[in-house]
């Protein structure tokens, strides 16, 4: 059993998306809404990447541009918070890819309406599949 174990840990990947740049409407003021602002995205997704590295189809790993379309797709629909995009963008992974074990999301919104000097303000979420 412990083999067994450590030939599934040693075939684990992780596969990124950074730095993906979306213009999109979220956010608790009437301006937010009307006027938008530039969101910054980071993902990572957690799988088993033994078959895909074999086999060299892309049938049998986890498509990132599927990855993309998604965050595209949920970062077009509003919301108040940007918790609650990554939550959304996050439930559609896990339901979209059963092979998904483990995923990170972190969305900032560029320049929030803040009075201050402030680059970005940040949320990160991470969940893991329940293997029961």
């Amino acid at each position: 059993m412990f083999i067994n174990r450590v030939y599934i840990f040693e075939n684990m990947g992780r596969i990124y998306l950074n730095g993906i740049k979306i213009y999109a409407y979220h956010g608790c003021l009437k301006e937010e809404n009307k006027i938008g602002s530039y969101y910054k995205i980071n993902l990572m997704v957690k799988s088993n990447l033994e078959k895909p590295s074999k086999s060299d189809l892309l049938i049998d790993t986890i498509d990132y541009s599927r990855l993309y379309e998604i965050i595209e797709k949920e970062m077009s629909i509003k919301s108040s918070l940007i918790e609650h995009v990554c939550d959304r963008i996050l439930n559609v992974i896990f339901k979209t890819f059963p092979s998904v074990l483990k995923a990170t999301i972190e969305v900032s919104k560029l320049n929030p309406p803040i009075d201050g000097d402030i680059k970005k303000v940040s949320v990160k979420k991470k969940r893991k599949r329940s293997l029961k």
